[in-house]
């Protein structure tokens, strides 16, 4: 019988699946076993590219974290540069939310996350923070972005305005905030993400001494930019 033309298994076609299995299912439901039936192949094929299902996290969590844009820091004031991250690196996680608390254990080995946490960390230190001060900043960055990833705020309300209505009269609009979650919980984390920089500019200017302005079209205040 004459080989195929094309290998019926890739590396990066291991990893398309397993990161589909995850995103459908979460993390409990990749195996070996699983993903080789969803790939139509043995699981000793698996093998060939992949020694342990551990090798296939770390390379589904390397495929997620090399969407994220580390190029600001080397272009960018740190301010901004930490705005531009962020956003990039919460959309690429919350794309995913079910590897989340794989990638929150921390790099490890993996390149991309080293990268990642060299490019923050060098920034930092490059721009006058004192090295403890950038681990925390970059430590800081890491637990708000996967946090914000996880979950959404606006879904953890029912859908039943009597609830809130009877006992709870704060909260008597609650119920339609699943109709908004997208602007809730985008607004709630470009809020975050300026108060936090707003934040370290004022520990900045303490710490360190005083900031230069920003370009106008970097204006950190996002309430300054509400439509």
């Amino acid at each position: 019988m004459p080989r195929p033309r094309q290998a019926l298994l890739s590396r990066d076609r291991i990893i398309e699946v397993a990161a589909a299995l995850i995103d459908a299912e979460g993390l409990a439901a990749l195996s070996t076993r699983r993903l080789a039936a969803e790939l139509g192949v043995r699981g000793p094929s698996l093998y060939n590219h992949f020694a342990t299902k551990d090798e296939i996290l770390d390379a589904v969590a390397d495929s997620i974290t090399s969407q994220v844009d580390i190029t600001v820091f080397a272009t960018d004031d740190w301010r901004v540069a930490l705005r531009r991250w962020g956003r990039s690196y919460r959309e690429a996680l919350a794309a995913h939310p079910h590897i989340v608390p794989f990638l929150a254990q921390g790099p490890g080995r993996r390149p991309p996350a080293l990268a990642m946490a060299d490019a923050v960390y060098g920034a930092l230190v490059d721009a006058g923070w004192p090295a403890a001060r950038a681990t925390h900043i970059g430590a800081m960055m890491r637990y708000f972005v996967a946090g914000s990833a996880l979950g959404s705020f606006a879904r953890g309300f029912v859908e039943d305005p009597q609830l809130y209505a009877e006992q709870y009269p704060h909260l008597t609009q609650a119920h339609r905030l699943a109709e908004h979650q997208q602007s809730v919980d985008e607004g709630a984390f470009v809020l975050g993400l300026d108060a936090l920089i707003d934040g370290l500019s004022h520990l900045y200017e303490s710490v360190v001494g005083p900031l230069p302005p920003l370009p106008a079209d970097t204006d950190p205040y996002y309430s300054k930019n509400l439509h």
